[in-house]
């Protein structure tokens, strides 16, 4: 894995965010103010996936649209802004339920726990995306999630109900 940071689209200027940030043992995350990532859920279509591409953090994973916030950049607008960019994601059609905040003091990760409450179709908008889909909540740990993802994901699915 290259600690380059990864490969712009054309005509797209880096944010001063989008940077690595190495912890004290050497993991390395992604994002100097921290990162925040949507869960979309949707109570007949399930929780909307992301399949990293490989060139990403722990690629080939399945995840949430998500990534590095901006300087002075509120959570759950970073969360909102990238699964916009990410995968078309309506933040008009989102209801928060809840935030959980993974902190390591130098870095941290938030996520975004939302509903949706009409059906839309994602659309991969970026390079970062192999696939984009609807997995019912059961299925979700079948797939080869992202670690940080698959670590949270039975503390995050208590907020999805039934």
């Amino acid at each position: 894995m290259s600690d380059r940071p990864p490969p712009l689209p054309p005509g797209y200027i880096r944010d001063p965010g989008d940077a690595w940030v190495y912890g004290p043992d050497g993991a390395k995350f992604w994002g100097v103010f921290g990162a925040a990532g949507l869960l979309v859920w949707h109570r007949s279509l399930g929780v909307l996936l992301q399949h990293r591409v490989a060139w990403s953090h722990f690629g080939g994973t399945w995840g949430l649209p998500g990534g590095a916030r901006k300087q002075g950049e509120s959570a759950v607008d970073g969360a909102l802004r990238e699964a916009a960019e990410e995968a078309m994601v309506p933040a008009q059609l989102l209801r928060v339920i809840h935030t959980s905040v993974f902190d390591l003091g130098y870095w941290s990760y938030t996520t975004v726990v939302t509903e949706a409450l009409e059906m839309f179709e994602p659309v991969i908008a970026d390079a970062e995306s192999t696939e984009l889909r609807w997995v019912p909540v059961a299925e979700v740990e079948a797939l080869p999630l992202h670690p940080g993802f698959g670590d949270a994901w039975n503390d995050l699915r208590k907020h999805l109900a039934d």
